[in-house]
């Protein structure tokens, strides 16, 4: 059988006594100590040193400008809000849309307005040679007439008749003539024949005498 196990025998009384006198050992100095003495931290934070009592202030005067700049910014804005209020007295008033103008109409027609159309001004020509000119004097003045109706006109009424062409007016027959035989014509007058053709009775200035002016024409 194993052997027994001696209960440990008590601790005389006088040396826990002893053991109670003796001073527990320094602990370790830490770091951040002075002399291994370690700063035992409050539970309260440690009273703040009090305040110096605070100088006077002394007040400057303010200055004018900004008071009249304060001013002004007050004047501008009560204009603002008494147009404001204008305006929505006047949209109170005459409603959303506002009193409408109409335009006084002098016509009963419409008319796109007129545009600036410059004049032709080609940089080349577009054709080489230009087209003659279709209705000359020589073209107009086709023939005299020697009918004897015609030359009643010469003697009695200081006219010569003319077969002229057909799309000849009485500006073109009157150039023709003044080109053609020097004479200055007073008026002329047109008609269409029946059979399609236009004839053109002349009537000369006073200072020329018809007859004279048919014989250097050869019509006489």
């Amino acid at each position: 059988m194993a052997p027994k196990k001696t209960a440990p025998k008590p601790a005389a009384a006088g040396s826990s006594k002893t053991e109670e006198k003796k001073k527990p050992a320094a602990p370790a100095k830490e770091k951040g100590t002075k002399d291994g003495k370690v700063e035992k931290k409050s539970a309260k934070p440690a009273a703040k040193p009090a305040a110096k009592p605070a100088k006077p202030q002394v007040k400057k005067a303010d200055k004018p400008k900004k008071d009249a700049a304060k001013a002004k910014s007050k004047t501008a804005s009560k204009k603002a809000a008494i147009n404001k209020a204008k305006k929505v007295q006047t949209k109170v008033i005459k409603g959303a849309f506002g009193t409408r103008v109409r335009k006084i109409r002098t016509s009963v027609k419409f008319h796109r307005p007129h545009t600036f159309r410059p004049p032709r001004n080609p940089k080349y020509p577009r054709k080489s040679v230009p087209r003659r000119d279709r209705m000359d004097a020589f073209n107009v003045i086709k023939y005299p007439l020697t009918t004897e109706a015609a030359m009643k006109k010469i003697e009695d009424s200081n006219t010569l008749v003319f077969l002229v062409h057909t799309k000849a007016n009485k500006h073109h027959v009157k150039a023709a003539v003044k080109k053609l035989y020097k004479i200055n014509v007073a008026k002329v007058n047109t008609l269409i024949r029946p059979d399609g053709k236009k004839k053109a009775y002349v009537k000369l200035a006073r200072d020329y005498d018809a007859l004279d002016e048919a014989n250097k024409i050869g019509i006489i």
